[in-house]
């Protein structure tokens, strides 16, 4: 540390501290006479191992995809929804991660693993309604979480901008799906190679 940083620290008034904590609600104090740290509301716990859960949705879908793309012969689409499963995975660490960060064990639900699909077409498809879906869910929390607890609303925000970008990639996909006859395997083949 500099002087400056230690003259600093000396005229440090705790007085001023006291009064700043006074204005706060009161923190809990443990039997031992330690501050026992927050953790989050009931209701915003509850949301957040919901997410958990949604986000474990997305990536068993993703890896499902991924693995009906590599069987097919899809390989760039495959390689894509093997990232796109990665990413999901981080997104629920991220969401674990925040809730210990706050005292709190997650609760990691139980969620589907096994999906079906018909063809590259259906996968986009679903993979749309999936992340717009999930883009509401993010959006609805973040309004909730604004007077319950704005820490949480800080934090949802990167949730929020990951699934605006999500939907977007897919909206481009099934507009350029458009483009094409989806009944010609060639056609197809020729989508996966150029966007994927």
């Amino acid at each position: 540390m500099d002087k400056f940083t230690i003259k600093k620290m000396d005229k440090l008034d705790f007085g001023a501290i006291k009064d700043l904590t006074d204005q706060h609600q009161e923190v809990p104090m443990g039997m031992n006479g330690i501050v026992k740290p927050n953790c989050l509301p009931e209701e915003v716990q509850e949301t957040l191992n919901s997410r958990i859960g949604d986000e474990y949705i997305a990536y068993y879908f993703y890896r499902n995809a991924a693995n009906w793309c590599n069987e097919k012969n899809y390989n760039k689409a495959g390689a894509f929804f093997d990232k796109e499963a990665e990413g999901e995975l981080e997104h629920g660490k991220g969401l674990q991660e925040y809730l210990v960060q706050w005292n709190t064990i997650p609760a990691i639900p139980g969620v589907a693993t096994k999906q079906e699909f018909a063809s590259l077409v259906d996968i986009i498809n679903k993979a749309y309604e999936l992340e717009y879906n999930l883009l509401m869910k993010y959006s609805e929390d973040q309004k909730n979480f604004h007077s319950v607890h704005p820490a949480t609303y800080n934090f949802i925000q990167k949730y929020v901008d990951i699934q605006n970008g999500e939907v977007a990639e897919y909206a481009d996909l099934l507009n350029a799906l458009e483009l094409i006859d989806i009944n010609s395997k060639l056609d197809v083949l020729f989508f996966e190679k150029n966007y994927f």
